[in-house]
């Protein structure tokens, strides 16, 4: 008996075609369409075909916001991996005070993002800050005048801002481990290294790759923290791509080549992930290819 073949279950996959096209297909084609236009005004705009993406590969400025992304990002990965698998590795595993200590762990992700900015400002000042006059008890620390200081600012509030995110990430994926592993381990008289290394690190590779990618991204986009904190400055050491973005678009109102930074910001974005993404699973596909 042949059945009678019915699509109507396309019709449930329509409500999230309609929200994916409003939220990312139309915007994308929207700041297409402006990267390829000189707009003087909303009636007089000239069609410029490639111009400004040319213009924005050989801008030095825009090429050295974009190292300067992209130094931030790595420096950002090397500190906040290593600590937020520290941190998940002495928090308690069970009882009130694991609930405590995720509860404690948790409030830098809570707290927004402008409100961090506006805290670390405060806080870090010279003048009024308690940071900022401890510090100088120690060494000259300005970062309204010294990039340095500027630079290892906003690193310092990344990492205490996002280390939490990978902390509780690796939490997850410790508590995830079988204790049958650990008794095991514990029989052959593996060392507290050992078991990281042979046990505990293998098993966090796919957390660990998550944490990885969702940091790389999110660190290279940075925007409000040194938007608030140092405006970019001193000078343009805090100058990351996202805020020169800004500057061009909002600040110059240069709509067209603001639209192909756009274009080209989000594509090394893509690329990057991509890359990080087929490194760090390269040997996961060894292995499938081994057993098949």
């Amino acid at each position: 008996m042949m059945k009678t073949r019915n699509n109507k279950a396309w019709f449930l996959v329509l409500p999230v075609i309609l929200v994916v096209s409003f939220t990312a297909l139309i915007p994308l084609m929207t700041v297409a369409n402006y990267a390829i236009q000189d707009i003087f005004s909303p009636d007089n705009r000239l069609f410029v075909g490639m111009k400004w993406f040319y213009d924005i590969t050989n801008d030095t400025l825009i090429i050295d916001a974009f190292k300067r992304s992209f130094q931030f990002s790595i420096q950002a990965l090397l500190i906040q991996i290593p600590l937020g698998i520290a941190i998940a590795r002495i928090m308690p595993k069970s009882g009130w005070k694991a609930s405590a200590a995720l509860v404690a762990v948790s409030i830098p992700l809570i707290i927004p993002f402008n409100v961090i900015g506006s805290t670390w400002l405060i806080f870090s000042r010279k003048d009024i800050g308690l940071g900022g006059f401890l510090l100088n008890k120690l060494f000259d620390f300005d970062f309204t005048s010294d990039p340095k200081d500027g630079w290892g600012l906003i690193l310092a509030v990344d990492v205490w801002h996002w280390t939490p995110l990978v902390a509780l990430l690796v939490y997850a994926g410790l508590r995830s481990i079988p204790e049958a592993y650990y008794q095991a381990a514990a029989i052959d008289g593996a060392s507290t290294f050992a078991i990281f290394r042979y046990v505990e690190l293998p098993k966090l590779r796919r957390v660990l790759l998550i944490a990885l990618l969702l940091r790389f991204m999110d660190s290279f986009m940075i925007y409000t923290e040194p938007f608030v904190i140092t405006g970019g400055g001193p000078g343009d050491a805090t100058t990351f791509a996202s805020i020169l973005l800004t500057n061009i678009a909002v600040g110059q109102f240069d709509v067209g080549r603001a639209g192909a930074y756009s274009l080209i910001f989000f594509l090394l974005i893509q690329i990057m992930s991509f890359i990080f993404y087929t490194v760090l699973t390269l040997q996961d596909r060894e292995e499938e290819t081994k057993t098949k």
